[in-house]
């Protein structure tokens, strides 16, 4: 009976010992299977997150905020499939053989700043050419700057006889010429504004990049380059672009009224 007895209770722990092994294993793999899922969840949501910051990129330079649709703003909405209009020029666009494959110089003078501006006309024929026959005939006398970006990209819209990002002369030109292949466009640049992935969408409007800038290029390139200001642009910040925008806003109007006075160039 004695040994009947201890070989029942040596039984009875062997499966009590069993029974807490098997008990610390499931949970082992629970805790296992639940890091797993967190891991992955984790994962899936910092993709989501990075995905929506690329996005918000893109969407920010292609389509930003305060920028009408569509629109002859370096910005306007992006479209996937070019219609006949922006793949080839509209309207009677100036000889590209006005620039002289030569460099011009003058002023722009933007209120009461005066800016040294040098254009490009060897690199960019066809965009100074039309810059030039616009100066020259008056069209930019009195138009707006009427976008100012002040956030990780830093450029001040003009050229607009509407003020509001929606206008420009009776022609759309293109293609895009001397973008630099960096997407870097250095403090001073001048450069033309078209609309999101059209390439044959510039007109009057352009920028000019007051600080150094980043600015991604789309399914039709980056933006032409056309030339640089060569004298005023720390008036010019400190005057006009420092002020922000009125609304306080990373992308809007300037916060001091800003229009184009006089443009010379020879």
């Amino acid at each position: 009976m004695a040994q009947n007895y201890k070989h029942d209770r040596e039984a009875r722990e062997s499966r009590a010992r069993t029974r807490a092994y098997q008990a610390r294993r499931d949970v082992h793999e629970n805790q296992q299977k639940r890091r797993v899922r967190d891991n992955i969840v984790a994962g899936a949501g910092l993709v989501v997150v990075l995905t929506l910051l690329v996005v918000a990129q893109v969407a920010y330079f292609n389509g930003g905020p305060g920028t009408p649709a569509p629109t002859d703003s370096a910005e306007a909405s992006a479209s996937a499939t070019p219609t006949p209009a922006t793949v080839e020029n509209s309207g009677d666009v100036p000889s590209g053989t006005i620039a002289e494959d030569r460099t011009w110089t003058g002023t722009l003078t933007l209120n009461d700043v005066p800016l040294g501006i040098e254009l490009d006309g060897a690199a960019a024929p066809q965009a100074v050419s039309s810059s030039i026959s616009l100066a020259q005939s008056g069209f930019y006398a009195g138009t707006a700057c009427h976008r100012l970006t002040t956030d990780g990209f830093f450029v001040l819209q003009c050229g607009d006889p509407n003020g509001d990002g929606t206008g420009g002369p009776d022609y759309r030109y293109g293609p895009v010429e001397n973008a630099p292949v960096d997407n870097v466009y250095p403090a001073g640049t001048l450069a033309m504004a078209r609309q999101g992935d059209s390439a044959f969408s510039q007109g009057s409007q352009f920028f000019i990049v007051y600080d150094d800038t980043t600015i991604g290029a789309d399914t039709a390139g980056g933006y032409s380059v056309i030339g640089r200001v060569t004298s005023g642009l720390d008036e010019l910040k400190a005057t006009i672009t420092d002020a922000g925008t009125s609304d306080g806003s990373t992308d809007g109007a300037p916060a001091v009224p800003t229009t184009i006075t006089g443009i010379t160039v020879q």
